[in-house]
């Protein structure tokens, strides 16, 4: 399995269930382990094979600009599914961290694994 990774991406969302995480963005950091759905670029060194890392992030970006996620583990399951539904991903590895959220605490979050489900419609 051929994967890509994206790590320390940092993105400000709304995130939190106190009411002031409602209306202040907060800053996180996303790491990502996408399973390539075939190993062609591999052998083509074809941009059209391969998975635009940069729309993924645009992706992500979209998301989290548009949509409130009380729960960390929510957001990266959100994540996840558009890893797999719309990338048509295999498998992803997804880390969320809030940083500095508690005093003495660099980053606190995180990580699901997720594959796609061999009998999905998607």
């Amino acid at each position: 399995m051929d994967i890509i990774f994206l790590q320390e991406l940092k993105v400000k969302t709304l995130i939190g269930i106190y009411p002031w995480e409602r209306t202040i963005a907060q800053t996180i950091q996303l790491d990502l382990e996408v399973a390539m759905p075939a190993s062609k670029a591999c052998q083509t060194d074809n941009f059209e094979d391969a998975l635009d890392y940069a729309f993924i992030v645009q992706r992500i970006n979209e998301t989290l600009s548009q949509k409130h996620f009380s729960l960390l583990e929510a957001l990266a399951e959100h994540i996840a599914q558009i890893i797999l539904k719309e990338f048509k991903s295999p498998w992803v590895k997804v880390s969320v961290a809030k940083l500095s959220a508690i005093r003495g605490v660099k980053k606190l979050g995180v990580c699901i694994e997720r594959r796609l489900e061999a009998n999905s419609s998607i």
